[in-house]
């Protein structure tokens, strides 16, 4: 997002804006082929150091870019979407303005870090193991204050999406719809063992627990661990939450029912993934899981990879997830999109956090609120634009089938 001006009359505001000269004539051009193709990227102005300002493409600025100094300079110099997004979480760069348009520039930058995605993609857990791998990766995303996460998320902080039957419907009914509709997939009733996959802040213990539910949480986060453990003793729940990595979980006693509730993206293995729900679902028993979705694995952002979820996670590659699954006893029950219902559930994370902005800096920092608005706004315009699904899948382990070893 650097500089280019095609009115003659801003000549003298180019020279004293003068950031890179390659870039912004490569700006330029792409915004021209963009207006003759019928496709206008947004306008947006610029802003130096020293006050002076710049449009960039034609009409009305839908957002302004503030340089602060010379590293703010030199990563809008770069044209490298990891370096801009960086300089902004450091205040290197401002924003302001709308960030839907922010993020359709994005078409204009690179994003080639091919060394650092071999590592975190295939390396790192084919050295280390992916429980291991996991073990650091999820800390770095999930460790935060339950309080930071209940600053955007719905009441029983839900880290999934909810089912929104319209655009008006609140958050809080929305993650309602979605644990009801997951514990009657999997037939639910009192007094049976469900395993939930990812326990988070205890979303499912307290819902399925207060239903009579003995459900077994699972978790790796430390703090997801002690703050669910707080949730079943204070409210005397039958439930329990132990900190163990899904696929290193082993159980004597066969579960009734499996809910997970957004972690099948950490869990890129799916026939390991497939064998594990055997080995732990009794015969008939049925699975439920959600899934941020993509037609191809890996397709995050260099950003997304190094500052929101660090490893291999990836949304949920339909095709060859049923590939897999075709591969095992599992019958597929049904399967429904829910990309529209995905895309609310950011938009409702967004503007919560947004409208607790000055609270969240002064608690846990600005980096932390930038860090996850554009996350937040970048999982809002992906979902628009189809970049990235979402689906709910049942599975039921047919009773002739015993458990797997």
């Amino acid at each position: 997002m650097l500089p280019s001006v095609a009115n003659p009359a801003d000549a003298g505001t180019r020279r004293r804006f003068d950031l890179a000269g390659m870039a912004a004539r490569r700006l330029d051009r792409a915004h021209r082929e963009r207006q003759a193709a019928g496709e206008p990227l947004p306008a947006f102005r610029l802003v130096a150091e020293d006050g002076s300002t710049v449009t960039v493409g034609e009409g009305e600025p839908a957002f302004t870019v503030a340089v602060r100094d010379r590293a703010g300079r030199a990563a809008l110099a770069s044209l490298d979407e990891t370096r801009i997004a960086l300089a902004y979480l450091d205040g290197h760069l401002d924003l302001d303005g709308d960030l839907g348009a922010v993020l359709a520039e994005r078409a204009l930058l690179t994003d080639r870090h091919p060394l650092r995605a071999l590592w975190s993609k295939v390396l790192h857990p084919l050295l280390c193991g992916q429980v291991r791998s996991d073990a650091k990766w999820v800390a770095q995303h999930y460790d935060e204050d339950a309080d930071f996460y209940g600053l955007f998320l719905d009441s029983r902080r839900c880290y999934s999406h909810g089912l929104f039957a319209s655009p008006e419907q609140s958050l809080d009914d929305a993650i309602l719809a979605k644990l009801d509709f997951a514990l009657e997939a999997v037939r639910a009733r009192p007094g049976q063992r469900v395993l939930d996959i990812g326990a988070g802040w205890g979303a499912m213990t307290g819902y399925g627990g207060r239903r009579g539910l003995r459900v077994t949480s699972l978790t790796i986060s430390k703090p997801s661990e002690e703050f669910v453990s707080r949730l079943i003793e204070g409210e005397g729940l039958p439930c329990r939450v132990e900190r163990r990595h899904f696929l290193e979980y082993r159980s004597d006693e066969p579960f009734d029912a499996i809910v997970n509730l957004g972690v099948t993206e950490h869990l890129p293995d799916y026939p390991a993934t497939l064998a594990q729900y055997r080995r732990l679902l009794r015969p008939g028993g049925r699975v439920y899981l959600d899934a941020c979705a993509s037609r191809v694995k890996f397709p995050f952002s260099s950003f997304t990879y190094r500052f929101v979820f660090p490893g291999n996670a990836t949304p949920l590659c339909l095709h060859d997830y049923l590939t897999a699954v075709a591969e095992t006893p599992f019958e597929v029950v049904g399967v429904w999109n829910d990309r529209e219902s995905y895309r609310l559930t950011c938009l409702r994370w967004a503007e919560n956090l947004e409208r607790h902005r000055r609270e969240i800096e002064d608690r846990f920092g600005q980096r932390q609120f930038r860090r996850f608005q554009l996350y937040l706004r970048g999982c809002v315009d992906g979902f628009q634009r189809d970049d990235v699904s979402a689906y709910r899948l049942v599975l039921e382990l047919p009773a002739g089938q015993g458990r797997g070893l």
